[in-house]
């Protein structure tokens, strides 16, 4: 295995618009539609939107997914989103319509993480060094 071996991560929302509007507050960015190259999503209905992302960088891609059937909300697995200093988008979660589970706290010398659930149920971490 590689090191960092996380390459794709996904959200399962049921509201994809109440979703898109969360994730745009919180991290100041816009979210853009994706499609399956063989249109396997548009078949069932499936809604993607994906985070800015760059091949060339490092780091995972990801994006939101609302699929017929698929349930949003805690599951078992985390997804953090790194930050310059996690107070500052763990300060717009609550008027985004989220929760603050944990706010900001010290994880020794890998920096500072906080976590917080979206409109659709999903918690999900903030990580900064400072």
């Amino acid at each position: 295995m590689k090191p960092n071996p996380i390459v794709w991560f996904e959200i399962y929302v049921q509201d994809m618009e109440r979703a898109r509007k969360f994730y745009e507050t919180v991290f100041q960015c816009t979210l853009e539609a994706l499609t399956a190259p063989d249109d396997a999503g548009s078949a069932d209905g499936s809604l993607m939107l994906a985070f800015p992302m760059s091949m060339e960088g490092t780091g995972a891609g990801g994006m939101l997914v609302q699929m017929k059937d698929v349930a949003s909300g805690g599951g078992g697995t985390l997804v953090y989103f790194g930050c310059e200093d996690c107070a500052v988008e763990q300060g717009r979660v609550e008027s985004a319509g989220g929760k603050v589970h944990r706010g900001k706290f010290a994880i020794g010398q890998y920096g500072q993480c906080a976590l917080v659930s979206d409109t659709e149920g999903n918690m999900i971490g903030l990580h900064s060094m400072q």
